[in-house]
């Protein structure tokens, strides 16, 4: 059942948001070539904590799976997702997603985005460009009367015309009390089906698109996911609460305020 969130719980969430969103916004600059992905997670961990909120993810599991290490995950290149922060050093070119989730007063909140280190290569910063904008398409559907099949296929209708692939193994997500809660959010999808966007739903999109094909591996840490052929993934996530207006970003920092103006 989905929870439909009152605009005081959609600002607690906002709240939650704002920490993620200024936290990654440091972890930006800070992921320059030479820096390890543990300590971008330690960077992380300790400002979260200085806003008396804890992370989200660590020590997180789902199933079977051993409890995330990290505060935050860090995924390089074919990484898609979940990556385990590490002593491995960024390199100039690298393409590095970084997803963040904070817990404070009782609600979640969750955003990520993809950094193109250093010097980028032409195709990771296409990738880049392309997966960003079609969250900013996909957002300025999430509005009542449409679907959730209407955000899954403006984001696969936009990649797709560039060749690439929307990861189908994982999907967005609702948001609040839990950090995963209903809709699910895919990345494709088609027109006018899925479940119906309501006023007070709230839930995050977050575009995992992939150079070559859609399908995954995961590593043996069992929690990374790889591009089955190798080549480069983007992924970037922002929170969103549907209201009679329209869509409202809680995860949108100041720096990213034009490029989402919808």
């Amino acid at each position: 059942m989905i929870d439909l969130k009152s605009a005081r719980e959609m600002d607690k969430i906002e709240r939650s948001c704002q920490i993620c969103a200024d936290v990654l916004h440091k972890l930006r600059h800070a992921a320059v070539p030479g820096i390890t992905t543990k300590e971008l997670d330690t960077m992380a961990e300790g400002l979260i904590l200085k806003e008396g909120a804890t992370p989200s993810f660590k020590g997180y599991s789902l199933g079977n799976l051993p409890p995330f290490p990290g505060s935050i995950t860090t995924s390089i290149n074919e990484e898609i997702v979940h990556g385990i922060p590490s002593g491995r050093k960024l390199k100039s070119g690298d393409l590095l997603k970084i997803d963040i989730g904070v817990l404070i007063d009782g609600f979640h909140g969750d955003t990520a985005i993809s950094v193109l280190v250093g010097t980028p290569t032409a195709a990771a910063q296409k990738l880049h460009d392309v997966t960003k904008m079609s969250l900013r398409i996909a957002i300025d559907l999430a509005r009542p009367g449409n679907r959730i099949g209407d955000i899954g296929f403006a984001i696969q209708d936009y990649v797709e015309h560039y060749g690439y692939s929307p990861v189908r193994d994982f999907v967005g997500h609702g948001l609040g009390r839990s950090l995963h809660e209903d809709p699910q959010v895919p990345h494709y999808g088609k027109k006018g089906q899925g479940t119906p966007i309501l006023e007070g739903m709230v839930f995050c999109v977050e575009p995992m698109i992939n150079e070559g094909t859609y399908k995954i591996k995961v590593k043996r840490d069992r929690w990374t996911a790889v591009t089955a052929d190798g080549r480069l993934s983007a992924q970037f996530e922002h929170a969103i609460a549907v209201t009679a207006d329209g869509p409202r970003i809680l995860s949108l920092h100041e720096s990213d305020r034009e490029f989402y103006s919808i």
